[in-house]
């Protein structure tokens, strides 16, 4: 049994001392799985490192299994703490290479040596650790996957995994912060039938963090509504939810979509991938579609069916091995896929967000939507063209370098560090740009956006979790962009903000005229923002046309008995 008694956490933020959590007081008996939900940066997260034992706090008592932890205790009590809970992460695929099995044989090795060394097949105690670590995949259902390589697993499969590895430690408290939030219907399924196995078999306190009321209902015995770092209600989970969804603004009417002009052409495209699962490949096939002037339209279907590849084509930055894609510029079709002349001017069109979208910690949003502007702002890449011949840089590589704003921090950090340059060379290339300038060109976009102007005097760790995602696609929009694409950077969103987020894309459609295209696993986001949705499976389109028709017939093929029960039934 978990005891939590008074609880509260102080952070340190640009000098200021600020009270993330206080007062929390709650419990998560044996057999028990407490769900807790609230506002992104309502400090859930804080709250599961704290209970892990990995985190300090600075008031209060945590009592588990009997023993008690304080802000007091030594480093031997907090080692203890650590040794008794595990801890699941939302985006961690933390694996070892080499067979399923021996991630575990592992973790059990670390709890008998310290130490994750794999142990020779010919030790003492080698039998004994693989049978206690098949039992641990029967758990999770893996067992036929035991001597699988880890790379050759599916995305549901590694989740299980993972989880199978904390399993192994013996913990007296399980810890779930968001587990499945950026996968798939059916690996989600997958992944929650599980914990409810778990915590039939184990019989332990499970504690589960998600924005996902969808999951809560499935498989929460209680839920803990945490707001601004406080517990505002505990309880029966549908009754707390419906109290915490009241917040929801009411829906953004959709624009109805125009007559069906098409602006992009995927044509007959090609291209075969190895994917990393083992005698498997993702295989386009002569893949055609349209997507239309103006319309917001939604790519789904499950996790690797090859939705990101297609869009990553889409966007001109992976090219397909036979077939065009063709955007509409000045009254002609061009080939985004191929080096041209004319290809930054098709990205200048263009305005992308990855998963992995973030601003810069160290600026202001002012100084971000600036660079910004300085790249793809009006007049921008014919004032660079002209420098790029003083400079002897080659259109090839401005071609390159305009690219790079559009890539994650990853991929661009590679490709900077393989051609050898800086960030430096984007003040020589491009145009200066002032702050009248950045006010001027946001104000429009920021009230589309129902952000306040003054946001842009501020840096992300001074705006709340929602005006950072809403600052964001004040970024992307900047330049006027006639096509934004969205890779599922929402997935982590609490329903009260991404109903914010929905509406303000909405507007943008409307006031901008921004045709949209959308990658998201998030059905209910999906239905609500979409004028048409396109289903993808195995790299094919299998069926397009109403949102919730498309959306419910990936949830049928998914068997995901979890969308059942809806925000739309909840709030009924």
């Amino acid at each position: 049994m978990l005891r939590v008694e008074g609880l509260a956490k102080d952070y340190n933020v640009l000098d200021e001392q600020k009270r993330v959590l206080e007062d929390i007081s709650f419990t998560a008996n044996d057999g028990e799985i407490l769900g807790i939900t609230g506002k992104s940066g309502s400090g859930k997260s804080t709250l599961l490192r704290i209970l892990r034992g990995v985190e300090s706090f600075d008031a209060g008592v945590i009592e588990l299994d009997g023993k008690k932890f304080s802000p007091d205790s030594d480093k031997d009590d907090m080692k203890a703490l650590i040794r008794n809970t595990a801890i699941h992460l939302q985006r961690n695929f933390g694996l070892w290479n080499g067979p399923a099995i021996e991630n575990i044989i592992r973790r059990i090795n670390s709890r008998k040596e310290g130490h994750e060394g794999l142990p020779e097949s010919d030790s003492p105690s080698y039998d004994e650790m693989y049978e206690e670590s098949m039992e641990y995949l029967k758990l999770v259902g893996l067992e036929r996957k035991a001597l699988h390589a880890t790379s050759a697993l599916s995305g549901g499969e590694k989740q299980r995994l993972i989880l199978a590895r904390q399993l192994a430690a013996k913990p007296k408290l399980l810890l779930l912060d968001e587990p499945v939030t950026m996968t798939g219907p059916g690996t989600k399924q997958e992944v929650l039938d599980v914990i409810q196995k778990v915590k039939k078999e184990l019989n332990i306190p499970i504690i589960v963090v998600s924005h996902l009321p969808e999951l809560h209902m499935y498989i929460a015995d209680r839920l803990v509504y945490l707001e601004e770092g406080h517990i505002i209600e505990e309880g029966n989970t549908e009754t707390v939810l419906k109290h915490f969804l009241k917040y929801m603004q009411p829906q953004v009417k959709i624009t109805p979509a125009g007559k069906r002009e098409a602006v992009i052409k995927v044509k007959d495209i090609s291209k075969r991938l190895a994917l990393i699962r083992v005698g498997e490949v993702l295989n386009f096939r002569d893949l055609s579609l349209d997507i239309y002037k103006g319309e917001i339209v939604s790519l789904i279907g499950q996790s690797g069916a090859g939705k990101t590849t297609l869009l990553k084509m889409i966007e001109g930055l992976t090219s397909p091995s036979s077939g065009e894609i063709l955007y509409l510029h000045d009254g002609e079709w061009l080939d985004i896929t191929h080096f041209n002349s004319r290809r930054m001017e098709l990205r200048k069109k263009i305005s992308i967000m990855h998963q992995e979208f973030t601003l810069s910690p160290h600026s202001t949003v002012a100084q971000q939507i600036g660079f910004r502007m300085r790249i793809k702002g009006p007049g921008s890449l014919e004032y660079a063209r002209e420098k790029a011949k003083e400079l002897e840089v080659s259109e090839e590589i401005l071609d390159m370098l305009y690219t790079l704003p559009d890539l994650t921090e990853e991929e661009k950090d590679k490709i900077m560090n393989q051609m050898q340059i800086t960030s430096e060379i984007y003040a020589k290339l491009f145009p200066k740009v002032t702050f009248e300038d950045v006010k001027e060109d946001a104000t429009k976009i920021f009230e589309a956006l129902d952000l306040p102007l003054d946001i842009l005097y501020k840096t992300p760790y001074q705006i709340s979790g929602g005006e950072h995602v809403r600052a964001y696609i004040a970024l992307a929009l900047t330049t006027r962009p006639e096509i934004l694409i969205l890779d599922e950077p929402f997935g982590d969103l609490d329903p009260v903000t991404l109903r914010d987020v929905t509406n303000a894309l909405k507007r943008v459609n409307r006031e901008f005229g921004t045709t949209i295209i959308i990658v998201s696993h998030h059905m209910d986001f999906v239905k609500e923002v979409s004028h048409r949705v396109i289903l993808i499976d195995e790299a094919k389109v299998i069926m397009e046309g109403d949102p919730v028709e498309v959306s419910n017939r990936l949830v049928e093929m998914s068997h995901a008995r979890y969308l059942e029960r809806t925000i739309e039934s909840l709030m009924a």
